[in-house]
């Protein structure tokens, strides 16, 4: 029997071990480089804001088990993927306009003082209201980025904001992936989108 050691940890480990709170994004793209060259990610310019408690992101498949009689288990090629959810739970720290207008679904208001911004109520969703996307953009130990995108982010949790004496707060948000109609109606697929560095 060949010897094995007390732990799974081998060189590559610390290149899959996501490692921080990451950074939350909107509207992150990848330009390609000029003349073959190496291309960027808009990290900066995206940037939404601080967090403070992390973020958590899901992706999870339903998954039907189809039912025949005689069969008490669930059965290995009876089973089909039958819709998905893509979420993403930030905890922010800032409260600005784009995030509270976001949250509420709101709509910009006319105001008597020029000093403020004003957000107001509305009726109906619109197209502005989806973010383009929304980007979970974590670290390896190595320093290697993973990018996690979830197009056409809806915040469906509503705006929720709890002052404490001493402390600065944290404003709970999820956002969730919407499918897109194009020339097709057959919406199986959600669209979201892994970034995982190639092994060097």
């Amino acid at each position: 029997m060949a010897i094995f050691g007390k732990s799974g940890v081998t060189n590559k480990t610390p290149g899959n071990i996501v490692f921080g709170a990451g950074t939350i994004h909107k509207g992150l793209k990848y330009t390609a480089g000029s003349g073959g060259g190496s291309g960027s990610w808009n990290l900066a310019e995206s940037l939404v804001g601080a967090t403070n408690g992390g973020s958590k992101v899901s992706i999870v498949p339903e998954i039907t088990n189809i039912e025949v009689d005689g069969i008490g288990v669930k059965s290995k090629g009876m089973a089909q993927k039958t819709g998905e959810t893509a979420t993403m739970e930030i905890n922010f720290a800032e409260l600005t306009k784009d995030i509270i207008q976001t949250a509420t679904l709101g709509q910009a208001g006319t105001s008597a003082d020029a000093a403020y911004d004003v957000i107001e109520s509305k009726t109906e969703i619109a197209e502005g209201d989806y973010w383009e996307n929304i980007a979970f953009v974590g670290k390896t130990v190595k320093g290697k980025y993973i990018i996690f995108i979830m197009e056409n982010a809806l915040c469906t949790s509503g705006l929720e904001h709890e002052g404490k004496n001493k402390e600065g707060t944290a404003g709970k948000y999820t956002f969730e992936c919407y499918a897109e109609f194009g020339d097709s109606t057959d919406m199986d697929q959600l669209p979201w989108h892994i970034y995982y560095p190639k092994a060097s």
